[in-house]
Parts: C-alpha cells; sequence; structure tokens
C-alpha cells in the first residue's frame, strides 16, 4: 500500500491545492509579530519545508515547535499554525490549549480529532484534511495548506504555490526516472548506513529523507547541513567507515561559496570510506527542487523496505510507545 501512497504524491499535491483554494480563512484581529507552527513527524516537516522555503519573502519570524509547551513570546500577536494529521497528537494538542490560553490566533491543519474539536469549539481558523493514512504519507496535504494559509492571510505572495503546481507537472512527466533512479539509489544504501549531506537551504529535504529511511525502511542514518558540518561533523571522518554510504544531496542553486565547500568535503570524506555519491535535483525554482528529491527519496525507502523484506507501513514501536504512554 505504501507504494500507491507515495506513486499518488501529484495527485495529493493537487488534492490539497483544492482544498486550500477553498479555505475560507478569518483575518487577525492583532498586528501579527511572529508566526509559530506546531507538529511533529510528519505533520511537522512540512513545516520546516515551508518556513525555508519563504524564509525570504516573510516579514515576520516563523518557528517551528516540536513540544509540549509554546515559548513565552507566543500571545495574541503570534499566528499559531497547528499541524497535526490525526489531530490527537499528545504534544501538538498540549500546544493548541496554550495557544487558546494566551489568546493566539490559530490555524488548525488537522483530519479530525481533538483538535478539530477544539478549533471548532473555539471559533479557530480550521482547513479540515483527509484522514485514514499514515501522517508521513499526508506531507503534501500538509505543506500545501500552511502555504495557503500564509498567502490567505497576506504573509506571502502566491508564487510558493505557483511553483508547487510546477512541481506537479515536473513529477508527472519524470516519474519513470525518478522511480529507476531511486531504485539505484536504494541498491547504493543497501547493506550501509546512510549519511545524508545538504545545504542548509535544502536541509529540510535531507531531514525528510532520514524519517522515511527510519519509518520506512527501518533503518538508523544521519544527515547534517553545509556549511556547519565544516566546523565540527568534519573532524569526526578520522577512521575507516566503509559501512557508511554518503550522500550530497545537491541544487544548482546552491551558493557558489557552500558548493565549494562540498567539492573539498567530498574530497576528505574519500579518503575514509568507498561509498560517496551525489544526487542533484531537478526544477527551475527551489520548491520545485524540493518536492522532485522529496518524492524520489520517498520512493527509495520504499524499494529499500523491499530488499530489507521490512513493511513500510508498519511502525508497532510507535504504536507501542503510544498505548503505553495513554496508560500513564
Amino acid at each position: 500500500m505504501m507504494d500507491q501512497l507515495i506513486g499518488g504524491f501529484a495527485q495529493q499535491l493537487k488534492d490539497a491545492i483544492a482544498i486550500g483554494e477553498k479555505a475560507d480563512l478569518k483575518q487577525p484581529d492583532h498586528e501579527i509579530h511572529d508566526i509559530m507552527v506546531c507538529g511533529l513527524g510528519g505533520s511537522g516537516i512540512g513545516a520546516n519545508l515551508v518556513a525555508e522555503w519563504v524564509a525570504g519573502e516573510l516579514p515576520v519570524p516563523m518557528v517551528v515547535n516540536r513540544n509540549y509547551h509554546l515559548p513565552q513570546f507566543v500571545d495574541k500577536h503570534s499566528l499559531v499554525i497547528i499541524s497535526s494529521y490525526s489531530g490527537n497528537t499528545e504534544e501538538t494538542v498540549a500546544a493548541m490549549k496554550e495557544a487558546l490560553q494566551r489568546k493566539a490566533f490559530i490555524v488548525a491543519i488537522t483530519s479530525g480529532g481533538q483538535v478539530k474539536e477544539m478549533a471548532m469549539a473555539h471559533q479557530c481558523n480550521l482547513i479540515e484534511i483527509p484522514g485514514g493514512n499514515p501522517p508521513r504519507s499526508a506531507l503534501g496535504l500538509s505543506f500545501v495548506q500552511q502555504l495557503f494559509a500564509l498567502f490567505k492571510l497576506g504573509f506571502i505572495t502566491g508564487t510558493a504555490l505557483q511553483q508547487v503546481e510546477q512541481a506537479i507537472d515536473r513529477l508527472e512527466a519524470d516519474g519513470d526516472t525518478i522511480r529507476s533512479e531511486a531504485k539505484d539509489l536504494a541498491d547504493y544504501f543497501l547493506g550501509k548506513v546512510p549519511v545524508l549531506y545538504s545545504a542548509v537551504e535544502y536541509g529540510s529535504v535531507a531531514v525528510r529523507f532520514r524519517q522515511q529511511l527510519n519509518e520506512n525502511a527501518k533503518m538508523l542514518c544521519w544527515h547534517q547541513v553545509l556549511p556547519e558540518m565544516n566546523h565540527n561533523e568534519l573532524v569526526g571522518w578520522k577512521d575507516r567507515y566503509d559501512q557508511m554510504a554518503v550522500l550530497f544531496m545537491r541544487h544548482e542553486s546552491d551558493f557558489a561559496r557552500t558548493q565549494q565547500r562540498i567539492e573539498l568535503t567530498k574530497q576528505i570524506v574519500k579518503e575514509h570510506t568507498h561509498s560517496v555519491r551525489e544526487l542533484w535535483s531537478k526544477g527551475d525554482s527551489p520548491i520545485e527542487r524540493c518536492i522532485y528529491l522529496i518524492h524520489l527519496t520517498d520512493w527509495t525507502t520504499y524499494y529499500l523496505a523491499q530488499m530489507r523484506e521490512e513493511d513500510a507501513m508498519e511502525v508497532h514501536v510507535i504504536d507501542y510507545l503510544k498505548e503505553e504512554l495513554g496508560k500513564q
């Protein structure tokens, strides 16, 4: 079933745009000084992507919260976007309760649960999305609604949403190529520990890949961004690490100085492991390039699950954790 969910990503983006276009959001009563997005896992990574995509356009800071509590600065001048696919993520529910107490301006994005109930009870803005699937398979529904919320509340122009539409066209045109490259990349990682490197502007794509490797392929891995890793992790490449498979996720738009750093970092890392390769994005905009790589790497994790004879849908250990927490 995971292959069907991944394969339906382009259609999901189309559906998400249709939902966002119909969303009717009331405007805030107070001037907004900051934006806080509350969400975890598959619901939270969309916020990181959006924050990177619109950083050059937003007139106020945007922060992602992955905790039970909100920072002290959140008040009636804060826009708080509550992103919970199920509507029952306990950390996000707790944060929403705090946001209500502090009179923050709330937009809830959910398929139901407690988040929907609270949003309706307190007459908050609510964008309801289809439920029933693993949250990690609803990424498009999540980030598209966040973009629409920012657009309809006047914080960004429609450029980002236009770039999403362009990304849909590319996914549909390059579907066979994407899957072929994903199979090759899965073979590269099989039996290895993936190490993912990316420019900081595209760091959330690497985070998404890591999360999908964890949940779909049942693999541990790590990621870091440049230039930060040049100031610490690079020194850790001291011994021989042939069990590591390094991937530099690259984009033509990467800052020139960062490109130079990547080339030098590759030379250094190659002295300590046999497995070093690059993965280049495709697209005419940052959002299109990100969505292209997200789709390709999602397929990679599915093929790895097949190769490892793992069920890409199964997350029993997370279910166990939630059940045990529910007893306390």
